[in-house]
């Protein structure tokens, strides 16, 4: 929105900072952080005065998690969200598509969460909204999304056919084009990956930070993908207009280390599927845009193994009436090993701190 401001930089040199897109990556992370954490106590208590009991926790789960856990109140997500967003409307380009996009994704996945969190906290069930209710919705939100971006999305000039296409890492130039059946590999990459976070999102900061690790990777590789020049020196897939996109990313990571502060251990409050949801929306919806959904595998790769744990451990007991895992998602099954519950976090962050720079490598490996 203060891009306009760039306008008077003739008049007022110091204005001519806004057209650097790194500047206002800074300053929208720094503005995601100072939202979040100035929401922070009073928002808190007010949610633990509303919500009285907090999140039920599974009573099947991790026993310790039972009492310790029990009264924490959720919907922390809106403390991410209120950072993001307002960090992205004060320093992005408003008339960018991809901007909006992404907006929409990650608002519309964020309002699912609250009301699956809404409906937890009120009934006292970990229930929530119903699987089949959830998928259709978000589906519904993922193929007008990616609809979006093939319609109205920037036109790469060495490949035409880039918008429902799939890019290869390490392979320069190659695409699969899928014609308007990437509409449904978009959605799926958006759903999937959505829902793989919210999986991940068990611990206590043990999400979020892996969330910051791959909304800094993606925001690196939008700012490269969306620079001609750095396009062509790496030999990726240009993509006009995703640079802008760097500046939600920044706008997320600070968000992010807003929520962090309370929700490090022992968590004040959870983000809930209110943040889960609308995070592992937002990075999949990203990913689509700069054309790099098979890279967000592998800087993903923790929510992915999370996501992949849950179906294996389901379709492994409903076939043979017995578990892979001590306990799915897999975090839990080191704790049923004895990890301590840091130990699980802090493991967790260092592969996906390493997933990250093993995806930015595919870069070069062309």
């Amino acid at each position: 929105m203060l891009q306009f401001l760039a306008d008077w930089r003739d008049s007022i040199p110091l204005l001519n900072l806004l057209k650097y897109l790194t500047f206002r990556t800074g300053m929208a992370t720094a503005t995601g952080f100072i939202i979040a954490v100035a929401m922070g106590s009073r928002f808190i208590n007010w949610m633990r005065a509303k919500q009285g009991k907090g999140q039920p926790i599974r009573k099947e789960g991790i026993e310790r998690h039972v009492l310790e856990k029990a009264g924490t109140p959720t919907m922390g997500g809106l403390m991410i969200l209120a950072g993001a967003i307002g960090g992205t409307l004060l320093w992005a380009n408003l008339t960018n598509v991809y901007v909006w996009v992404v907006l929409m994704v990650t608002a519309g996945y964020g309002v699912l969460g609250f009301m699956d969190d809404y409906d937890k906290v009120t009934k006292q069930t970990t229930a929530g909204v119903s699987g089949p209710v959830k998928l259709v919705i978000q589906f519904a939100i993922a193929f007008a999304a990616v609809a979006l971006l093939i319609w109205f999305g920037g036109k790469s000039p060495d490949a035409p056919e880039l918008s429902t296409s799939v890019a290869f890492p390490i392979f320069k130039r190659l695409l699969l084009d899928l014609g308007w059946f990437y509409l449904a590999f978009g959605a799926v990459v958006i759903v999937g990956f959505s829902n793989a976070v919210n999986f991940t999102d068990g611990l206590d900061g043990l999400a979020i930070v892996p969330v910051m690790i791959a909304a800094a990777a993606l925001g690196l590789i939008a700012y490269l993908v969306g620079n001609y020049v750095f396009a062509e020196y790496l030999q990726v897939h240009f993509v006009p207009g995703v640079g802008e996109l760097a500046v939600i990313c920044g706008a997320l990571i600070g968000a992010g280390l807003g929520f962090l502060w309370y929700n490090a251990p022992p968590a004040k409050i959870f983000m809930g599927d209110t943040g889960s949801l609308a995070l592992g929306g937002a990075l999949g919806v990203i990913s689509v845009a700069i054309k790099h959904e098979i890279v967000l595998a592998i800087i993903g790769g923790l929510f992915v193994a999370e996501l992949l744990s849950v179906i294996i451990q389901v379709a492994y007991f409903k076939r043979t009436g017995k578990r892979i895992f001590l306990m799915a998602p897999i975090h839990h099954h080191f704790e049923k090993l004895g990890w301590p519950e840091s130990t699980v976090v802090i493991r967790f962050w260092i592969v996906s701190l390493m997933l990250a720079f093993l995806g930015l490598a595919t870069l070069k490996l062309r």
